[in-house]
């Protein structure tokens, strides 16, 4: 009897999908990740052929004149249509494991299926470590952005001075100054940990932003701005007596409320419009490189940022979705390996000297004790 097979080929795209959705979505930004402009992190899949090339997301500024009423002539004073384009350039990510026989190896797609879960889980870090970095980058000039590690003094004080109205140090306004340094100098542990004042205070700055920073909307509609935390940080902000009383009083108690509940299950939080939710990692990627962030609030206090994103805060750009080869030749056929690829990049998304779609907050948070 005759039957239809699956041609191994068609058997390769399908596990690549996969292998794709599942190490975006391992990354733990993938809830905020899609092709919408409205996106937090908007990703765009444009594909190119080399290394170098750039994807262009435009930014078409809204219309603020009085327009013209009743029998005034609108010819002439037309308003000009602002824009600005901020662009990302794509390049090669790489890596592979050998998967000797004694391991694993009777066909090419088992050998996808050996080395599946160690690539997977490489390239979850790798994204979310790109999507940290960008976020915590600064903006030189234009739509330029340098990693806040290897920044430059005169990087951090361009930055601070483009961006007076997207940047928070502590909890007030005025420790605002375009001199970096001096800004992170006012932050004191004593009155400038993450709480629930000012991270309302810095959704409120987003608010009044000017290009406006949208907020992010659900599939339901209702509209909140994310903030993504390091441990540092979260910690304050639940610790905020606050947060705690909203937490006890307010969170649901019926219909799984207890699962629900952080006071008693590890989670995001919410108040006052604003989704808190915590990654690590962040921690350690201000941390580490040329300049960090530690010690350099008053008195030497460790500082964190937090970031607070609305829509269109990071870009991704793909050129080439993973893609995998195979070296079966190694050693006498005996060590074969397997390599992912993939043409990609991420950058926070910067129009004019500003980033975009976010307000940077900046703490004071000591290491636990």
């Amino acid at each position: 009897m005759a039957e239809v097979a699956l041609a191994s080929a068609s058997e390769k795209q399908v596990w690549l999908k996969q292998y794709f959705a599942e190490y975006v979505r391992e990354s733990g930004f993938q809830g905020f990740m899609g092709k919408a402009a409205n996106s937090i992190i908007v990703a765009k899949y444009e594909l190119q052929s080399e290394a170098g090339k750039t994807i262009n997301i435009p930014l078409i500024l809204r219309l603020t004149g009085s327009g013209v009423t009743g029998s005034a002539i609108l010819d002439g004073v037309e308003e000009e249509l602002g824009n600005y384009n901020c662009a990302i350039s794509v390049d090669w990510r790489r890596n592979g494991v050998r998967v000797p026989k004694s391991t694993s190896y009777k066909t090419e797609i088992d050998l996808f299926g050996a080395a599946k879960d160690m690539l997977k889980q490489w390239e979850a870090e790798q994204l979310r470590d790109d999507i940290i970095k960008a976020m915590a980058s600064v903006i030189t000039t234009g739509d330029t952005t340098v990693k806040l590690a290897d920044s430059s003094t005169s990087d951090r004080n361009a930055y601070a001075a483009a961006n007076s109205d997207r940047l928070l140090f502590g909890k007030l306004k005025s420790n605002y100054s375009a001199t970096f340094a001096t800004a992170l100098g006012n932050i004191d542990t004593t009155d400038d940990k993450c709480t629930v004042a000012s991270m309302s205070l810095a959704k409120r700055i987003a608010k009044q932003a000017s290009p406006h920073i949208r907020p992010y909307k659900t599939e339901t509609g209702r509209e909140f701005f994310v903030a993504f935390h390091g441990s540092r940080t979260f910690r304050d902000l639940k610790a905020d007596t606050t947060m705690t009383q909203a937490n006890r009083e307010a969170r649901s108690r019926e219909g799984g409320g207890m699962d629900n509940n952080p006071i008693f299950q590890d989670g995001d939080l919410i108040y006052d419009g604003i989704i808190h939710r915590e990654v690590p990692e962040i921690d350690d990627v201000v941390s580490t490189g040329t300049y960090t962030l530690d010690g350099k609030g008053n008195s030497s206090a460790d500082v964190r940022p937090v970031f607070v994103c609305g829509q269109q805060a990071v870009g991704i750009a793909w050129g080439q979705e993973p893609t995998m080869r195979t070296d079966l030749t190694k050693d006498y056929a005996f060590r074969p390996g397997v390599a992912v690829e993939e043409l990609l990049n991420v950058k926070k998304l910067a129009y004019n000297g500003k980033q975009h779609g976010m307000v940077t907050a900046f703490f004071a948070a000591a290491a636990d004790s």
